[in-house]
Order: C-alpha cells, then structure tokens, then sequence
C-alpha cells in the first residue's frame, strides 16, 4: 500500500580495486590484504542492524564484496534496492587515491539506477584534510551526485543511515576534525566467506588508529591523527575468539606502528594467554618501526603472543633521506640488531624500502639495495617509488609551490612516477624501479635467505615461495606485491569509463596471449627459485659462519662495513653513534 514504511534498507559495502594501465580491473581469483576498513564498518554495521537504529520494523541488510577479488555487477546490486522501493545505500569504503577513479565509476553506475552512493576512505579524508580548497575530483564527484565522507565513522554510521533512509543524504559529512575514540566500540568483523576470498585466508583489524611520527610522505598522521586511539585488550580478546570460531586464526594488526601502541603489553599478555592456558592457536602480523626492539620485553613477548610476519618501515639506509623525509626516528645503526631481535622469535621480516628521495640517484639506489643484501639479514624487500599522495606533507608542499603533479589519481599506486625528481628523470626513475627488483631477488640472493631461514629454524620453503610471488608481481603481473593475488582476471565490460570497448576476438585473444605468457615466464622463474632453494637445502652454498648479515652486531663493524661507510652521512651517523658509545662507557667508569 502506498505510504507504507518499507521493511527493508540495503546497506552494500564495497572495497574498490582500481585500473592496469590499459584501464581493466585489477582483480584475481583470490586477493591478497585483507581491508580493515571494511572489516571496521562491517562491525559498525551489524550493532547498527542488531540495535535497529532505523526503527523496530526495518530490517538493515547488510551485503559487502571486495572488488580485488570478487566482480561487481551493478544492476544484479541496485535490483536490491531497486525491490526495497530504493531504501538502499551503496558505501564505497576504505579508499585510497589509486582506487578512488575506480570508485567514482562505480558510483555513478549505481547512480544511474537510482541508488544513493557515498565514498569514504584515505582519499577523501586526505585531501580535506591537508588541503584548503576541496580537491578537483572530490569536487566534480559532489557534482555528481555522490556523497562523500572524511573522518571515522564510529558512533556516526547510525546517523549516515538514517540520512540515507530519509533519502537526504549530504553532498559531503566532514569529521577530520572530531576523530571517536575506540575503547567499546563495535569490534572489526567479516564473514568467513568474504575472507576465505583472500589467499592466506587472514582477516585483519585495527588495534589503535594515529601514529606519533611525522614523516613527509606519509598520510597516516594527517587522517588518523598523532595521537593515538586504542581497542582494549578485551576487545581485541572478542575479534580473536570470534574468527576463530569461523574457522579463520590468522590476523593482520593494521596499525601503522603496534610498537608505539601504549596497551602493548597488556595486549601481547592477553594474546599469549589464549594461545597457552586456553589452547587457542592463531598467528599474527604487525607493522612497527625500526626502533621497537629497544621496547624492554617487546619482541619476547610478540613471540609468546603469535607474532610470526613483521612489516618494518625501514625505508631507505640512507641517512640524508630519512632526514629529508622527516623520518628521524630510523637510524641505521639499529637496524642489524633490530633484524636480528625479530629472526631470534622465528619472525619473517619484511621491510618497505621507498625510491625516489631527493638524495637518490639510479647508481646509489642499486648500491643501496647491494648493500642490503650483504648486510642486513632482511627476508622479503618490497619496494616503492616515492608517491606524493593526497593527505601527506609531501603532497600539500608540492601543491601548494604548484610542482606539476600527475593529475590521474590512478597512477598514484607506488609504481608510477607522480612528480618530477631532481636528480633523476622519470624514465630513469621507473628503469630504477624495475631493477631494483631483479637487483634483490637474484638466485644467489635467494638462495642465501633460505639459507638464513634454515639457520634460524624458519620454514625455508615458505620463504622460497613468498620471495617468488613478490618478485613474479612485479616483473610478470606489473603490480606492486601487496596488489597482487592468484592468477588476474579480466572482463571486457569492467573498463574504465571513457575508455572504449575492445571487440570481443582482440580483447579475447590477447587475454589468452597474456595468460600463456604468464605462465611460461612465471613457470622460467619457478625453476631459478627452485634451484637456488635445492642448493640453499644441499649444503652446497657457503657456509652461514661467512655471511655477514648473519653475523652477531659488533662495534667494529661501524668502521667496516659499507652500510655505515659508504657515504659522508652514513659515516657521520657511525661517528656519533660510537661517540655516545664512549661517553656511556665513560659514565660507567666513574
């Protein structure tokens, strides 16, 4: 009857992938990181649908799909909203600069059936932030018709859907100024349907959101803020029994530095304590800085608590651009013992490493990465081209002198060049970023972490496996690792708006091509993998009392090794650290 309240609101929550350079979809048949941002609101969601905030007689259906492995078909979803009299609201969450193009181009789809639209996520909240004039593409999607919303949405998703529900949702809801706390707020939650979807079958969740630090090119401080929010180890007690009892015990801690997380302790107790007195086994990743083995009983107690895969900003080793970057907390006379704090566990260390900083040149990126290998027992490297995205220092500085900057957010992914260089030219700046990879994932080099990873006790073959799959990424699939998933799909309509429809033989046929090609190179790189695995396994390869990363930190090496040696920073940086070395030994003298 006319004038009746609906039953039924669709909330339907996606994660946007975004376009390979020819404009198709990045997609696979099983995706690689989970997104926290759609695991938070999913949480939000359900105490939202469970506390019926859009009154006793609405049911809120909740439906939620990552595009990087699941394809999105528009009309199949606005159906939905379409059947509920267009009670409905399609959120686009957690999206970054690289995904928003893609984003915009769902919404409008979805707007063309007459389904309310709104996008959150890193873009947005970025560029309001840092910002004083709102961004030109956050602009013509308002103009549009599309919502758009910057800031959390804890204790503000109930207002959204009630917005959408009347149907009177705004052009723009700004929060960046008034970020929640999370102590008691609904926890990060997804299906197990949705996370068996992923590769590693690995959910993730935020522990704390802010960072304290200030580096230029990051956006974590300018969304998330500096100071920092934190679940309560009771909460992240609920996430671990609640995946667990779906079958999922592996977790992926978002935080962008769980070292500087002041309830760490009382967390990695907590997490230990389910693991040994309640019998509960899970393993865990987290991202810290290069400093946190300092932290008395931190990397001890991250072992009792399942840690077994650390992300570390470790960035560059050179000291001129962890200056420039405003990255003052890493100091590279650490960075040894540091590495080795975390293998003493069991840990797999992955660092990033970015390239691009003012001081690089092509020639002292491959030194650098040289340097590494020989020096420093780092598992797996994965590598950046500096990016200055929306919400970062970098870019606000950048903006601001009117330093032509890539207009196409889409590039804006870490393998694309974005901004002009003063000592490289993009060309040669992209040539590096192809280099450097084949550079660290050599078959010697390969062949010397596995035999690190033996030594440590470390499955060896896993270490084999994750190296390949970084190194086959970039080099066969073009996209950065942590893009990338198993085997790509492609369909001809999901192509990026402008951009014509191939016809059907030419778009057929070269996917076959591409599948093929694929295949026999990544089949070339499989045997040099496992070659270099079968020699590291044989005992053929030299011995591990003669590699240096391997070997036990010492002061000597400040005068010997090229980490330290290599150029008139490094040596400054070697020179004070033994200077405070003496005064200390000094001090304990007297």
């Amino acid at each position: 009857m006319k004038g009746r309240t609906p039953k039924q609101f669709h909330l339907i929550m996606i994660k946007p992938s975004h376009y390979d350079d020819n404009g198709y979809v990045i997609q696979w048949i099983r995706s690689s990181i989970p997104s926290n941002t759609m695991a938070a609101i999913y949480g939000l969601a359900l105490d939202c649908a469970e506390r019926k905030v859009l009154g006793d007689d609405v049911q809120i259906t909740l439906t939620a799909h990552d595009e990087t492995n699941t394809r999105i078909k528009v009309r199949r979803l606005a159906r939905l909203v379409q059947k509920s009299g267009r009670y409905g609201l399609v959120a686009l969450v957690g999206v970054q600069t690289n995904q928003f193009p893609r984003a915009v181009d769902l919404a409008l789809q979805f707007l063309d059936q007459g389904v309310q639209v709104c996008i959150g996520g890193f873009h947005v909240s970025g560029g309001l932030a840092m910002l004083r004039d709102v961004p030109r593409d956050l602009q013509e999607a308002m103009d549009h018709g599309i919502s758009l919303y910057a800031g959390e949405l804890e204790g503000r998703l109930e207002n959204l859907l009630q917005d959408a529900y009347g149907k009177r949702l705004k052009p723009l809801y700004n929060f960046m100024e008034d970020l929640p706390s999370l102590d008691g707020r609904p926890v990060p939650y997804l299906p197990a349907r949705l996370i068996h979807r992923m590769s590693g079958t690995r959910t993730s969740f935020d522990a704390g959101r802010g960072c304290p630090f200030l580096c230029s090119f990051c956006t974590i401080i300018n969304v998330q803020g500096r100071k920092s929010r934190y679940r309560t180890p009771r909460d992240i007690e609920e996430i671990i029994r609640t995946n667990v009892a779906q079958g999922i015990n592996k977790f992926f801690i978002t935080d962008d530095n769980f070292a500087r997380n002041k309830f760490w302790e009382d967390l990695f107790d907590r997490l230990g304590e389910l693991q040994e007195e309640d019998g509960i086994d899970f393993k865990i990743t987290i991202q810290v800085d290069t400093l946190c083995h300092q932290i008395p009983r931190f990397i001890e107690k991250a072992g009792r608590a399942g840690v077994d895969r650390v992300f570390i900003g470790l960035e560059s080793i050179n000291p001129e651009s962890l200056e420039g970057s405003r990255k003052h907390q890493n100091d590279i006379t650490k960075y040894r013992d540091m590495l080795h704090a975390w293998h003493s566990i069991g840990a797999l260390t992955f660092a990033g490493y970015i390239l691009g900083f003012p001081a690089d040149t092509a020639e002292s990126i491959l030194r650098d990465i040289r340097i590494i290998q020989r020096e420093l027992p780092v598992d797996l490297l994965e590598f950046f081209i500096l990016t200055p995205l929306p919400g970062s220092q970098d870019h606000k500085e950048l903006y601001e002198r009117g330093v032509p900057l890539d207009l196409d957010m889409n590039n804006y992914d870490t393998i694309h060049v974005t901004a002009p260089h003063a000592r490289m030219s993009k060309q040669e700046w992209l040539d590096v970023y192809e280099k450097a990879w084949d550079t660290y994932y050599t078959p010697d080099h390969v062949e010397a972490v596995v035999r690190r990873a033996r030594e440590w006790g470390v499955s060896a073959n896993k270490i084999k496996w994750m190296m390949l799959s970084f190194h086959a990424a970039a080099k066969i699939e073009r996209v950065h690792a942590l893009d990338a998933g198993l085997f790509r799909r492609k369909y001809r309509r999901d192509r990026r708006r402008g951009l014509p429809l191939e016809n059907p033989l030419i778009f057929y046929g070269g996917y076959l091509w591409e599948i093929a090609d694929k295949l026999i190179r990544f089949l070339g790189m499989y045997r040099d993998y496992q070659r270099a695995f079968r020699r590291a396994m044989k005992g053929t390869s030299r011995p591990a009392a003669t590699d240096v990363a391997m070997q036990p930190v010492q002061a000597k090496e400040l005068d010997e090794f090229e980490l330290f040696t290599v150029t008139d920073a490094a040596r400054s940086v070697a020179h004070k650290t033994k200077q405070k070395a003496e005064r200390r030994k000094a001090a304990a003298a007297r």
